[in-house]
């Protein structure tokens, strides 16, 4: 897979079309969940995506300390159900993860993340800070790389 990073204002209409498309695949569909998606803060973001033979399978965005939570962020991280056996979730987030380094300066990230994948975001170093919430009927929890 082939990873790449732009700015909102850099994609092109078919980029942030098929990512959108993958985000509310999973988000929406597979995870059955009613939520704003289109939250006004995709023009913010560092978008990193992943393609596949032409396709974007994998999507994260990123923002700098201050603009989502006090420190850096990684969120919306989705992988299309049919490429997720490859591996390509790590293989984002390590990603993901080097960019926020390289373009932010930091290697401080927090994320709001779905609890069943706690183990996921600890094999890349996150560690849960306070309790469980709910948000959009489905437990999250805050995590944080320092």
């Amino acid at each position: 897979m082939d990873f790449y990073i732009k700015s909102f204002e850099n994609l092109t209409t078919l980029e942030l079309y098929d990512f959108l498309q993958l985000r509310s695949d999973v988000f929406v569909v597979e995870q059955e969940c009613v939520f704003l998606d289109l939250d006004s803060r995709d023009k913010d973001a560092i978008h990193i995506f992943g393609k596949k033979n032409d396709k974007i399978v994998a999507y994260t965005r990123l923002f700098k300390p201050g603009d989502y939570y006090k420190e850096a962020s990684i969120g919306r991280v989705v992988v299309k159900k049919e490429e997720r056996k490859f591996g390509y979730g790590h293989e984002l987030m390590q990603f993901s993860i080097k960019n926020v380094a390289e373009k932010y300066k930091t290697s401080t990230i927090k994320i709001g993340a779905q609890k069943y994948l706690k183990s996921f975001y600890e094999s890349h170093g996150f560690k849960q800070i306070g309790e469980e919430y709910l948000e959009d009927g489905i437990i999250h929890i805050y995590m944080i790389k320092n």
